[in-house]
């Protein structure tokens, strides 16, 4: 069952690649990518999957593509 993540991208930071937890329990991602043809998302999906340490492909973009802020549903490893 894939988990749902709601993410707030930063491109052109000079701080990324960069996963941090907000107060509200967004993730924001710091990306050096710049917010163009999708290098940014690509980006993101990367810092994510380096983060929950799964492969690229377990990491999905599922809304918000051409916004700030993103769902990304990311299938994590079964605890226990």
């Amino acid at each position: 069952m894939p988990t749902v993540i709601r993410v707030v991208v930063k491109p052109n930071s000079s701080k990324g690649p960069l996963v941090q937890t907000a107060a509200d329990g967004t993730l924001q991602v710091y990306v050096r990518a710049p917010a163009v043809e999708g290098k940014a998302n690509r980006a993101a999906a990367e810092a994510l999957a380096r983060h929950f340490r799964v492969p690229k492909s377990a990491v999905r973009l599922t809304g918000g593509a051409t916004s700030r802020f993103k769902r990304f549903e990311i299938d994590l490893p079964a605890q226990g």
